[in-house]
Order: C-alpha cells, then sequence, then structure tokens
C-alpha cells in the first residue's frame, strides 16, 4: 500500500497531551505527533542531542509560546517552528488549549556530498 491513514484520537494519547502517530502511520525516517495542549499545560525540557533530530512545530489551532533555550517564541495558529537538535525546547500554553503537529527526523546533508543524504525532489516552495 502506498499510504496510511491514521487519526490521531484513535491512537492512546501519552502523558497529557501527545499522540505519537509514527509507529502507527508506519514511519521510517520522520516522528509525527499530535498535541493537543490544554489550558496551562507545559511539556517538558528537552533536547534531541542524543538522536540528531531536528524538529518542526506547526501549531494548528491556538496560541502559545514554544521556549528555545532561553529564548521566548510566540507562536499563533499557521505559525511552523524549525528547532536544531541541540536546542532545549518546551512548549508553554496559554489559558486556551491548542494543538500542535510535532515533525522530527534525523538532520540531511543537502550538499549531496553524503551517501545517506535526503534527495530532495519535486516541487518546493
Amino acid at each position: 500500500m502506498s499510504y496510511r491513514k491514521v487519526n490521531y484520537e484513535d491512537v492512546e494519547q501519552v502523558s497529557d497531551a501527545k499522540h505519537f502517530l509514527s509507529e502507527p502511520l508506519g514511519c521510517r525516517q520522520v516522528g509525527v505527533t499530535f498535541s493537543r495542549c490544554p489550558p496551562g499545560w507545559n511539556s517538558e525540557p528537552h533536547d534531541h542531542v542524543d538522536d540528531e533530530h531536528e524538529e518542526v512545530y506547526v501549531l494548528v489551532s491556538g496560541t502559545a509560546e514554544v521556549r528555545v533555550d532561553q529564548e521566548s517564541v510566540p507562536v499563533e495558529e499557521g505559525d511552523a517552528v524549525w528547532i536544531a537538535p541541540e536546542a532545549t525546547r518546551q512548549i508553554r500554553n496559554g489559558e486556551e488549549e491548542s494543538a500542535f503537529v510535532l515533525i522530527s527526523a534525523p538532520e540531511f546533508d543537502s550538499s549531496g556530498s553524503s551517501d545517506d543524504a535526503w534527495n530532495l525532489t519535486g516541487f518546493q516552495g
């Protein structure tokens, strides 16, 4: 099959906000998490130094703050924030519910100098 479909509500919730979708989707190179953050919720500060994963946090509803190292990054619906593996990151939710899609994957070498580089082809924009 060339695709898989999963509804996050059908996937067991982890902690108070997260649904890990990578395994049910059968992902091989990308991590996908849906996070519905209740009012006042904060994720645990963490980094991805050990697995060298970069992340993109996409806010799909509400408003929140993403702490990257010691910097506060306010985010509104539709905003996406890229975070380097070595940066400490934390979601801090405000007074209303918000929802994020979190995407993670190993960094790739776009110069084409590595056999392990991901090939970026097709429409990019």
